[in-house]
């Protein structure tokens, strides 16, 4: 059918996480009471706590797991490491507490990597563009040993290498090899990004085959909003989306037209000037217990104490994601309190007793999502006190406001001032009435969500040293309903700011003797304030039926959108010499060397 097959052989090379703050962990034996107490730098408290017993030897409720601010994780603090079960160990033997601290060469060293594959990629196509089918075959680099999640990372590209288009068909052969480097597990994306970037640079590759127009290529291939839920070729089902929306608002925002004129503008003046596009989808908060290794579920407890003050307690473990923040203002909105009034607690298996942490772009769409089911459960527990206090019966009972009142009767009233010392003075409560007013909730996700968003990247080349200057950003994301609009923002600024690495500046080195040649902040370039753009930001709201809230999560959305759409600008503006693709990271060397005469292909 196809009739036209488009083939490239793409390297998605291996990155160092390099969290600012390196792994560390204290551990605490207390051997009158036979339990240990760990402080680790880590993203799993509750995860830490169900692995740990088996390789110490002690039960898990005598383990407690505290995770403090942990200096970021990205992925690579989502484990058990060998170093945690160490540490513990010794202080068991010693019976003292043991430290032990990461050097930021041992963090480079000894830390999971990310990335690493390389493919072999065909993608069928109609004359006019349609996407017919794609065939890969791709070799992981395991590294030496599987850490926790290392051989699912890479079945996560062959599940979303479709991306957000229509596809007959698609498979995937993935052979996962063992070197002697570094376990590669999660890293900010997590197999998703190496997807997205497959079928960006071949939807780029495919309109310059054809003389289409990118966009075109792309809107052609989407579902159409009315076509959700969307079932995939790999067996997903996409919740919700309006890809055309996201795109359209992208280009409105970049303003399409004149920035292609001001491409060709550039390029009558011998400039190297490139506009890039990348239209992704991503799969979010990680959730349904089926497909994962410990379960998806998550949990939360909100409790309003005797003051009138809220305490909420969740099993998401935030670590610069801002859940103190947005959590507190779930609870605030829905209990009509303010802000100010309402704790957050996380991190301490002894205070937050169930969870299974962060990761996968999931803490709110699912973390979240517990907190709101305790809610309403104290609400409805709420009511039926505030009824017998008014004395009126409970479906006569509305709330707004933090305030309970008659239906018709605003001014028959009670508050949470008034409730709460009511419910645990208990001495004028309903018959039957259990004292208190606290609710926990086990969240289990129906289904993950799809986030997904369009990136315009604008660069100049500097034909003398090959490097790259990002003109323009914009970036158009949609993360269903937004909590906290700054925090989004936050979010996909550093997700972007993990992608210019990865496509104009890092990667992980080793020597043919297995030595780690990139070890140091001195050879593992990162991008510096001055590598940073301004960026130009949207959104489109696109909610999802997964979750009360509609939220989609949105902590990876950046490193999955920005990569493609960087390269592919790059690739734009070395377009009309002939380059048709580098691989990455496109460092001013490599664009250097392919703008010689004497060597156009050395790639």
């Amino acid at each position: 059918q196809a009739d036209r097959v488009v083939k490239q052989r793409m390297i998605h090379q291996r990155l160092t996480p390099m969290a600012i703050e390196p792994r560390g962990c204290v551990a605490s034996w207390h051997a009158g009471e036979g339990a240990l107490t760990l402080y680790t730098s880590t993203q799993i408290p509750h995860l830490v706590r169900t692995l740990l017993p088996e390789m110490i030897g002690v039960p898990e409720n005598k383990i407690r797991v505290v995770a403090p601010e942990v200096g970021g994780g990205f992925g690579a603090k989502l484990n058990l490491y060998a170093e945690e079960s160490l540490v513990s160990h010794l202080a068991m033997r010693l019976g003292a507490p043991v430290k032990w601290i990461e050097s930021r060469r041992e963090h480079a060293s000894a830390t999971i990597h990310g990335r690493d594959q390389i493919g072999e990629y065909e993608v069928a196509v109609k004359k006019d563009g349609s996407l017919l089918g794609i065939k890969a075959k791709a070799i992981a680099d395991l590294g030496a040993y599987c850490q926790l999640n290392t051989p699912a990372i890479p079945t996560l590209t062959g599940l979303m290498l479709t991306g957000c288009y229509k596809c007959k068909a698609v498979r995937m052969d993935l052979i996962g090899v063992y070197t002697h480097k570094m376990a590669t597990d999660a890293y900010r994306g997590a197999g998703r990004p190496e997807a997205t970037y497959v079928i960006e640079r071949l939807m780029d590759l495919i309109a310059d085959e054809l003389d289409l127009d990118p966009a075109a290529v792309r809107l052609k291939n989407f579902p159409k909003p009315s076509e959700f839920p969307f079932p995939t070729a790999t067996g997903l089902t996409y919740d919700s989306g309006n890809y055309p929306g996201a795109l359209k608002k992208a280009q409105k925002l970049a303003d399409w037209p004149r920035l292609l004129k001001q491409r060709d503008a550039a390029r009558r003046r011998g400039k190297l000037f490139g506009v890039g596009l990348s239209t992704y989808v991503e799969i979010c908060a990680l959730g349904p217990s089926k497909m994962m290794s410990a379960g998806g579920w998550e949990w939360g407890c909100v409790r309003i104490e005797m003051s009138a003050k809220v305490t909420v307690i969740t099993g998401a473990t935030p670590h610069g994601q801002g859940q103190e923040t947005s959590f507190a203002q779930i609870a605030a909105d829905r209990l009509g309190m303010p802000i100010e009034d309402v704790v957050v607690m996380s991190g301490d298996t002894a205070v937050a007793h169930y969870g299974r942490d962060t990761y996968g772009s999931r803490a709110t769409a699912i973390g979240g999502t517990a907190i709101v089911m305790c809610i309403e459960k104290i609400l409805a527990k709420a009511r039926s006190l505030a009824a017998h206090l008014l004395g009126v019966p409970v479906k006569r009972v509305e709330f707004r406001d933090g305030t309970f009142f008659v239906k018709g009767n605003p001014k028959k009233a009670v508050g949470w001032k008034q409730i709460a010392p009511e419910a645990y003075v208990a001495k004028n409560i309903p018959p039957d009435w259990e004292p208190g007013l606290e609710a926990s909730s086990f969240f289990e996700p129906p289904n993950c969500t799809y986030p997904f968003g369009t990136h315009i990247v604008a660069v100049e080349i500097d034909r003398e040293t090959g490097e790259v200057s990002i003109v323009r950003y914009i970036a158009v994301d949609d993360c269903g309903h937004q909590v906290n609009p700054l925090l989004v923002e936050g979010q996909v600024q550093g997700g972007i700011a993990h992608s210019i690495g990865q496509s104009l500046f890092e990667r992980t080195v080793y020597d043919e003797n297995g030595q780690l040649l990139t070890g140091e902040f001195m050879d593992y370039p990162m991008p510096r304030a001055k590598d940073i753009p301004e960026y130009l930001m949207g959104s489109t709201v696109t909610p999802s039926p997964s979750n009360p809230m509609g939220i989609k999560g949105v902590g990876e959305a950046g490193t999955i959108g920005a990569t493609p759409a960087i390269a592919n600008a790059v690739i734009d503006a070395l377009s009309p010499l002939g380059i048709r693709h580098l691989d990455l990271p496109l460092t001013p060397e490599k664009i250097w060397r392919a703008l010689q005469p004497a060597k156009p292909s050395a790639l």
